[in-house]
């Protein structure tokens, strides 16, 4: 008779896993931005549609050859370099030159991801990192903005997106100013039906409001998402803006114009809560979705640029571990004891 042998095995939580991989995850977000870049070719034709494709391909071939330059098995097969080439490309106005759009994807990848470890390490957004670059390197292209609808945008392409690298881009389409900068600098207001449905001049993404929370509420619906972080953010903006229009409706928006106008939705949806640049602890999430809210309100209000979420989502990247730090649960069992 044999002897029966028993293991006892020791290992850190979690003890239960929920079987959604990285992979998983990853692919589900690709999903749920789908029809934000379907609308986005819709809206922009192929000017869109190369500047997404450039975006996604810049991320994943550069994670690709630095996982080889290190000797690394290449982790391109786990979609978090897609998925932060497709964010990119939605931050980034539609006929951006394509050579800027390859250098601020090589960035993102590079600096904002690999070089804090990879996958699990990166400190801030990478999608974000990759456009704050744009909008320091390149400020001009980076406010030009092309307006949606316009007639053979599906048959041709603006002259400016294929600038030779270096080059001044010259731009041939009609442009206009986006809601947030005519709201900040001629104080007029877009209606609420054309910010939700996305009937406005701005990124590639930032346009149809209604499609980013449906994609949002996918991902919360399979629970790859903390709807704490995006809800929070929203709240925090329209309750502090709805202070302000009390003081003043004539110099402050309306909250709904706040909420669905520039890049709020897609940056509280799909950027703001990075699993690895955002607070752990669900009262962590609360406090993160209300400072980068705030940051938010300030910048749209009194900064030198109409929009902010960008600033706002970085800055709260920095302080997310503090707020993990300072926001840690009670151990069980620690509680004070009860007579």
């Amino acid at each position: 008779m044999s002897k029966l042998q028993k293991y006892l095995e020791i290992g850190s939580s979690p003890h239960i896993s929920s079987g959604a991989s990285v992979d998983v995850i990853m692919r589900n977000v690709f999903v749920a931005l789908l029809p934000v870049c379907v609308f986005s070719v819709y809206a922009f034709g192929m000017a869109a549609a190369l500047v997404l494709i450039t975006a996604t391909l810049s991320c994943v071939v550069t994670e690709h050859v630095l996982c080889r330059l290190t000797n690394k098995a290449t982790t391109i097969t786990d979609w978090s370099a897609a998925i932060t080439g497709l964010l990119y490309g939605l931050t980034l106005p539609p006929d951006l030159p394509l050579w800027m759009i390859a250098v601020g994807g090589i960035f993102a990848i590079g600096v904002g991801k690999f070089m804090f470890g990879g996958l699990g390490c990166n400190a801030f957004n990478p999608a974000l990192v990759g456009r704050a670059f744009l909008q320091a390197a390149f400020p001009q292209a980076m406010t030009h903005w092309s307006l949606p609808f316009a007639e053979g945008r599906f048959t041709e392409l603006p002259t400016s997106i294929m600038a030779f690298p270096f080059a001044e881009p010259v731009y041939d389409a009609v442009t206009a100013a986006t809601p947030l900068a005519r709201m900040k600098f001629e104080s007029v207001q877009a209606e609420n039906p054309e910010l939700l449905l996305g009937l406005t001049t701005g990124s590639a993404g930032e346009t149809c409001a209604a499609l980013i929370f449906l994609g949002g509420a996918y991902l919360v619906i399979r629970n790859m998402m903390n709807w704490r972080i995006p809800i929070s953010i929203m709240l925090t903006v329209a309750l502090v803006t709805w202070v302000f229009m009390q003081i003043d409706p004539v110099v402050y928006p309306r909250p709904a114009f706040m909420l669905f106008s520039g890049g709020l939705m897609l940056g509280a949806v799909f950027m703001a809560t990075d699993m690895v640049a955002s607070p752990i602890t669900n009262v962590g999430c609360w406090v993160y979705g209300l400072l980068i809210g705030l940051l938010v309100v300030v910048i749209r209000f009194w900064g030198g640029m109409p929009e902010g979420v960008m600033y706002a989502i970085l800055l709260a990247n920095a302080v997310s571990p503090h707020i993990d730090g300072l926001l840690q649960p009670r151990v069980f069992g620690t509680g004070k004891a009860t007579r």
